[in-house]
């Protein structure tokens, strides 16, 4: 039985074993995209732990009674299945295997006490025919054993938070068919960070990369607390077509003192200041090309620029999975009634010389 897999030995056949998010990992780190290391607390770790001390029929026995048409039965439901994954003890081996896959993260990182994101991975997330993602939990910045071990039970009690249980009910997606692996994956430190699009999230252009991105860590570009800067990039010749330079009030760190990540107000300096030059915008989108190719679909990525490191050895791809909105929609013409594929071949035609 396998408690923990480390990325790199991923890929998506790995799925049922260490969920969407993880699996997408070892994908991307096999076809040399740069990706923070790290490994996978895999589906066998929680089976094993709710298979313990009866925790799996105490949850199903909850799930099965409460009232699924009122709001206060699904919160108590769901409080009470928290608690009990919160309480519950974790068996020794699975306890065992994440200390020494830290320990040996931080070996092979050179970092005493590694800082490192706890990223959930349901098997129901980051799949083309499913947008359960955001369901479950991330913690970012979290060092030592200890805290690592106490975020994985969270993540896993995260399956079960009232939003959760009340989004599989209304997609008839039953219970115990979602299962939860968790990632540990060294933390980025970010100068900046973001997500783009390998098409226009406004319009479905897929002849454009869509690059949005704020300082320190990606999460409030992620949550929409912040208006990001936004680059639209053309996919062939990977020119910027666009360019929106917003006045971005806050950005995500981590506080030493607190010894959490926090929100803190920009330096005013810095408000109006572009967050991207412009090698490391035909980079992201090099890659964002790069992980469209892989998939054959259009992608939603989160990436983040090391502070610590140069170009381009600085830039990671920490998240990516399948675009759910524009590739659900029926293909068809975007833009003056031409397909993606037409707008991409007659950028290409532009830039072809004939000699004579």
């Amino acid at each position: 039985m396998d408690y923990i897999l480390n990325f790199e030995n991923l890929d998506k056949d790995f799925l049922p074993l260490v969920g969407g998010k993880n699996a997408n990992l070892g994908e991307m780190i096999k076809a040399d995209i740069r990706v923070p290391p790290g490994f996978a607390v895999t589906t066998d770790s929680y089976k094993c732990f709710i298979n313990s001390s009866e925790v799996s029929k105490k949850i199903f026995k909850i799930l099965s009674s409460f009232d699924t048409k009122s709001v206060d039965s699904l919160n108590k439901a769901s409080t009470e299945i928290q608690d009990l994954v919160n309480s519950a003890p974790i068996p020794k081996e699975v306890e065992d295997s994440v200390r020494e896959g830290y320990a040996k993260l931080c070996q092979r990182c050179s970092v005493e006490i590694l800082p490192v994101a706890v990223r959930s991975s349901a098997t129901a997330e980051d799949l083309p025919a499913a947008s359960f993602a955001g369901q479950q939990d991330t913690y970012l910045w979290v060092q030592g054993e200890d805290k690592i071990i106490q975020d994985v039970r969270r993540c896993w009690a995260s399956l079960f938070t009232a939003r959760a249980i009340d989004y599989r009910i209304k997609n008839n997606f039953p219970h115990e068919r979602v299962l939860i692996s968790v990632g540990i994956q060294e933390m980025v430190n970010s100068r900046t960070a973001g997500v783009m699009f390998t098409l226009n999230p406004t319009n479905g252009d897929e002849s454009k990369i869509v690059i949005e991105g704020n300082w320190g860590l990606g999460e409030t570009v992620v949550s929409g607390s912040v208006n990001p800067d936004k680059f639209v990039v053309d996919k062939v010749v990977l020119e910027t077509t666009e360019r929106a330079i917003a006045k971005k009030h806050i950005k995500c760190v981590y506080d030493p003192v607190r010894e959490e990540v926090v929100n803190i107000d920009v330096e005013e300096d810095m408000q109006n200041k572009c967050c991207l030059n412009t090698q490391e915008i035909t980079e992201l989108a090099k890659i964002a090309n790069n992980i469209e190719s892989l998939y054959g679909r259009a992608m939603d990525i989160e990436w983040a620029i090391d502070d610590d490191l140069f170009y381009p050895e600085n830039i990671f791809v920490v998240q990516a999975r399948p675009e759910t909105v524009w590739s659900r929609k029926k293909k068809g013409p975007v833009i003056g009634k031409k397909s993606g594929h037409q707008l991409l071949m007659e950028q290409a035609m532009k830039r072809i010389k004939i000699s004579y």
